[in-house]
């Protein structure tokens, strides 16, 4: 199993259509990603990422439903920790 997590793409790098990268806010937290499997991919889209590589566009609102589980993941973390 492989897990792709949402980001936002803040600015995009076009230096050759195999090298072409962008910096994408994953919650805050910004990295560079390689954006070669999506091409039609533009500042302001959302993407899913594995390994550092977008591999997928996905809308805002889908975007917003992942952050939504992880935030309810780690609620049930930290229920978990309470509970000892």
């Amino acid at each position: 199993m492989c897990l792709g997590v949402p980001g936002k793409i803040l600015a995009i790098s076009d230096e050759g259509t195999l090298s072409r990268h962008g910096r994408v806010s994953f919650a805050g937290i910004v990295k560079d990603v390689n954006l070669a499997y999506v091409p039609e991919a533009s500042v302001g889209d959302y993407v899913i990422v594995h390994v550092g590589v977008a591999i997928s566009r996905l809308q805002e609102a889908e975007a917003r439903q992942v952050f939504a589980y992880l935030e309810q993941m780690d609620e049930l973390r930290e229920l978990d920790a309470i509970r000892g």
